[in-house]
């Protein structure tokens, strides 16, 4: 069959002036307002993060971002719905531990795949988790705690079963083997009354929710699993210091897009939140007071970002196996 030539060339002209076109849409992003997914119930850590990096996209791009809060089954409502949204950086989602690199240990059917259905776009700050043991317990340092589990097994709370504290826990157990007692509560606010009554000797918990009890003494961290000492409570050790080498964990947040978002998209986007998070900034200085650590320049990037989420996704597939918890 003959192509006509006039039907060529205007295929050819259309084909030509396509690139120009795209290029052009992608220079204008972004048209309209964008919206921000938080895949948990308003007024927890990522809901709080995530608005404070909407505002700062929002003022870097002159559009507005809509955050919406779509909880529901540990994240796994909110991060599914934008792992199928369309890949034009008008739907992002706030990813942390839950959506991104515990439920695909604890959840059968997701609905989506962490490590395919989204590019990472940059991660803002983590929270590291703390041991917080009651009043009552007389161990005051790592060392302590291993040798008095050791003669009286302690119970150990954390947020829920196949929670990200929950799987710090199994790992410190099977790095230390102090003998704990996991007792799982739904959310880390449920716990708090018993550890200060005693009810359970201690907690695995957020560093930023165990600091006020720590503080007003109702109740003492003996280890921080970050990489340093906080500057809020320098008295307070890292695991690393206490004996357990290299231990870390943390709860995290950044911000990612769905898969197929294109690249010029994404570094609009990384920049904005990068920019908005200098050191000294207003939004930085806020995230440290809430107890956070923002994100070092590389973890900011896409790159970087991508394999912080790889490197936790790898924990958490051990600490699940640590703790017997097969996908349901």
């Amino acid at each position: 069959m003959t192509i006509p030539r006039r039907i060529f060339l205007a295929a050819l002209g259309a084909a030509s002036v396509l690139p120009l076109l795209v290029r052009r849409t992608l220079a204008a992003y972004p048209e309209r307002p964008i919206h921000l997914i938080v895949p948990f119930a308003a007024g927890g850590n990522a809901d709080i993060v995530g608005r404070i990096t909407g505002d700062l996209i929002s003022k870097t791009l002159n559009q507005p971002v809509v955050v919406e809060n779509r909880g529901g089954a540990g994240g796994v409502v909110g991060a599914e719905f934008v792992a199928h949204a369309t890949p034009d950086g008008y739907t992002l989602l706030v990813g942390s531990n839950g959506p991104l690199t515990v439920n695909p240990f604890v959840h059968a059917d997701l609905g989506y795949d962490p490590l395919k259905d989204f590019v990472a776009v940059s991660l803002t700050s983590y929270v590291p988790h703390a041991l917080i043991m009651s009043s009552k317990v007389q161990a005051k340092n790592m060392t302590e705690l291993i040798a008095q589990s050791k003669t009286t097994p302690l119970t150990v709370a954390t947020s829920g079963i196949g929670s990200a504290t929950h799987m710090t826990l199994e790992r410190l157990k099977a790095a230390t083997g102090a003998n704990i007692t996991h007792v799982p509560y739904r959310g880390g606010g449920a716990l708090m009354p018993d550890l200060m009554s005693g009810t359970v000797d201690g907690a695995m918990t957020e560093f930023s929710t165990a600091l006020p009890l720590h503080q007003a003494q109702q109740a003492h961290i003996v280890a921080i699993a970050a990489a340093h000492r906080s500057k809020l409570a320098p008295d307070i050790p890292t695991f690393d210091e206490s004996g357990v080498k290299g231990f870390t964990a943390q709860s995290y947040i950044g911000v990612v897009a769905p898969a197929k978002t294109p690249a010029e998209i994404v570094d609009k986007l990384q920049t904005a939140i990068a920019q908005g998070l200098s050191p000294g900034s207003p939004a930085a200085e806020r995230l440290i007071g809430l107890g956070s650590e923002v994100a070092s320049v590389e973890q900011m990037t896409s790159k970087g970002f991508a394999e912080f989420i790889r490197a936790d996704y790898e924990n958490m597939r051990e600490a699940a196996k640590l703790a017997g918890i097969t996908p349901q």
